[in-house]
């Protein structure tokens, strides 16, 4: 989808449903259970427990998937096959193969080939580099423990400013491990006081600044506040030239943006599985380790046993087939599943089976191209010019401060408002049906994903929020037809092709 041209005719309701008919991943929206509006404003839980019951069964307007994914319908098949395993099986169910299950026995349930190929398909690596596990900063804590090894000369950890707080209080408590300062966290500021984005070419000054005594970086995928998708090759690249192991907190960017962390070098990455990949709240996790540090070999002297990366280790990290013998003998497993500690939560690693299920229906490039398209129109109803005789203007009442190259951002648009509009606008968009996440203190993140969102929810958000707009700073309202709620027109060069 091109950058259009201005015309009345794309801020039309029927022009948004146009391009959802010619939506080739259209169908997808239907393995999605879409919260109504009648849904959001109960106050008790709904009978069926689906959301799907009597009363209007208008759908939501949810454009929070950076939050919390929405719920596939196989979720509820998958987590009932699982409890009738567990009520007919019992500790057989670990390991008995089951006809008609729709996972492995739960020895095996989130590690077996299978899965590891699903989530690798995902973030682009081989099956060995990734396990399903634990939570992303449980997962942040193991892996630093591995990767952060500090020497006299080289002790410091890159992160940016306004990383995520977990990554911040993970990274602290590392240096306090190691007895060193807090001024060991060396972090990036934006260049300019006007913007909060953070450009390669700086992220990559601060690197060059501190890599004497800089041992590992830390950056996110995506950063979860202005949704800037950094470009995590070059980065990569630039660190490893000067000898720095890097990392990378991909909350925001699985199931979000195509990744390849093998291609890549990615020394490691962990991510959270409740944001686009779509299985649950605190949903098990996910991690990866490049398969150069994950090997496994006998060390030269015999006596000393297995050469590997240490790490924190626990018995599901040993070998499966010594396993059971409870010997107290721990031999590593290959690659990233050898950082598993404990067996995983079967019911939780159903739900993410559920999901890797759906976007098995599909590819990370073809979800990459529709939500190209959605976040640009998206951003085009919010900063072109209404049409002519469409009413006010509320441009001056807002900023995007997410990227405008579509090249660096995923799904999500972060809106700052003019102070003092935040709690007004939200409380109209919820009135409205629709679900945005804030950030205080005056910052909206709007995120259509493309397993679920369309074009008519784009169209409808804009228009929900041009009205909370006008009701929270009624001094730039005017009288008449205004916002998107337009008609007429010819087409528009460039939006209506989606294929």
């Amino acid at each position: 989808m091109d950058r259009a041209t201005n015309d009345s005719k794309i801020f039309n309701e029927q022009y948004a449903i146009s391009l959802d008919d010619q939506d080739p991943l259209r169908h997808l929206r239907n393995e999605f259970i879409i919260p109504s509006k009648d849904d959001l404003k109960r106050k008790r839980i709904a009978k069926d427990g689906l959301g799907e019951q009597e009363g209007s069964q208008v759908p939501s307007t949810y454009l929070c998937g950076n939050s919390l994914g929405l719920q596939p319908r196989r979720t509820s098949i998958y987590i009932q096959k699982y409890l009738q395993t567990w009520a007919t099986q019992g500790v057989m169910g670990h390991f008995k193969p089951l006809e008609d299950a729709v996972t492995p026995p739960w020895l095996n349930i989130v590690n077996d080939e299978s899965s590891k190929e699903a989530m690798g398909r995902i973030v682009g690596a081989k099956q060995d580099e990734v396990a399903i596990m634990q939570t992303l900063t449980a997962n942040l804590h193991f892996l630093l423990a591995s990767f952060f090894k500090p020497t006299k000369e080289k002790y410091k950890i890159v992160i940016e400013s306004k990383a995520f707080p977990s990554d911040h209080y993970a990274v602290l408590s590392h240096l306090a491990h190691h007895a060193l300062p807090s001024s060991a966290m060396i972090t990036i500021d934006p260049p300019s006081a006007d913007s909060p984005l953070l450009p390669t070419s700086h992220i990559i000054s601060v690197i060059d600044e501190h890599a004497a005594d800089t041992a590992l970086i830390l950056l996110p995928g995506i950063q979860f506040y202005t949704g800037q998708f950094f470009d995590i090759k070059v980065i990569t690249a630039h660190a490893h030239s000067l000898g720095i192991t890097i990392g990378w907190d991909l909350a925001h960017a699985v199931g979000n943006v195509p990744l390849q962390l093998h291609d890549w070098d990615v020394d490691f990455a962990a991510w959270c599985s409740y944001k686009y990949l779509n299985s649950g709240p605190g949903a098990i996790a996910g991690l990866f380790v490049h398969e150069n540090h994950g090997k496994v070999g006998h060390a030269e002297d015999d006596t000393e046993g297995y050469k590997y990366l240490p790490r924190l280790s626990g018995w599901w990290g040993s070998d499966k087939g010594s396993r059971f013998a409870m010997t107290n003998e721990f031999v590593p497993i290959p690659g990233a599943a050898g950082w598993q500690l404990s067996n995983p939560s079967a019911i939780d690693s159903t739900a993410v089976l559920a999901s890797l299920s759906v976007f098995s229906e599909t590819s990370m490039d073809k979800l990459r191209q529709k939500s190209l398209k959605l976040t640009a129109y998206l951003e085009h109803l919010l900063t072109d010019e209404p049409p002519q005789g469409s009413g006010d203007d509320l441009r001056q009442l807002y900023t995007i401060i997410t990227p405008r190259n579509p090249e660096e951002r995923g799904a999500q648009l972060s809106v700052r408002l003019r102070t003092g509009l935040l709690d007004s606008v939200l409380q109209s968009l919820e009135d409205g049906g629709v679900v945005v996440d804030e950030r205080k203190p005056d910052v909206i993140r709007v995120a259509p994903a493309p397993l679920y969102n369309t074009f008519e929810d784009v169209w409808r958000f804009v228009s929900v929020f041009q009205t909370a707009l006008r009701e929270a700073h009624p001094a730039v309202g005017i009288e008449g037809e205004g916002g998107v709620m337009v008609d007429g027109g010819k087409d528009a060069a460039g939006w209506g092709e989606v294929k």
